[in-house]
This record gives C-alpha cells, sequence and structure tokens, in this order.
C-alpha cells in the first residue's frame, strides 16, 4: 500500500509525515484491500490545520474523510476514526453479502413436477 503526504500552504518535517503514514498504516488492520491512501494537509491557517484523506480500496471503492481541529495530529485522528467507521460499514456490508443466500435460488420443486 501507498502512503501520499502532501501540504498546502506550508511544509511538513519528516516526523510529521513519518507519524502520519504510521497512523494511515492502522487502517490496514481494519480492511486490508487498499491500494493506496492520499492525505493532504493544509496549514493555510495555523492555529486550526486541515487534513483531507482520500483512501482507494479494491473494485474502485474510494473512501474520503476531513477534519478540521487545534492541532495537526487531533485532526488527524478525528479524519481515522471517519474512515474507519466508513471502512466498517463497508466491510460488515460486503460481508453480509456472502453470509445470506440470494431468495431467487428458491428450490425448483413445483416447476413441471406435474403432467
Amino acid at each position: 500500500m501507498q502512503v501520499n503526504i502532501s501540504a498546502r500552504h506550508g511544509h511538513l518535517n519528516d516526523e510529521s509525515k513519518d507519524q502520519i503514514t504510521a497512523k494511515m498504516e492502522r487502517l490496514l488492520r481494519l480492511f486490508d484491500r487498499l491500494l493506496s491512501i492520499d492525505v493532504t494537509v493544509d496549514l493555510k491557517r495555523q492555529e486550526m490545520p486541515s487534513v483531507d484523506v482520500r483512501v482507494s480500496a479494491e473494485h474502485k471503492h474510494d473512501f474520503v474523510a476531513t477534519d478540521q481541529a487545534s492541532s495537526l495530529m487531533a485532526a488527524l485522528d478525528g479524519v481515522i476514526h471517519k474512515l474507519e467507521g466508513q471502512l466498517r460499514k463497508y466491510k460488515e456490508r460486503v460481508q453480509s453479502r456472502h453470509r445470506t443466500p440470494r431468495s431467487e435460488s428458491a428450490s425448483p420443486e413445483g416447476e413441471g413436477s406435474g403432467a
């Protein structure tokens, strides 16, 4: 999985980039079919940085979350919380499709059994 980190209106040091990458890789524990994560940090307002994250998964599914907080790491934690909810909901929906049988696959009893 690839993590791309970019900053608008400022610059992120290597330590911040490493922390962001480590936190984003935690999403793999929840859903292992992630292809890439794009993180954009907007530092236009230094007192309230904004974090936008776009997660691309298999089969053309994208998950997007945005948060703004008093610190960069607080905004990142808020985004991760939102993404975890989206990924958890998607994973449950996919798993429930495989667990429940289709209603169309009714047994062919009664069809053609007449004279």
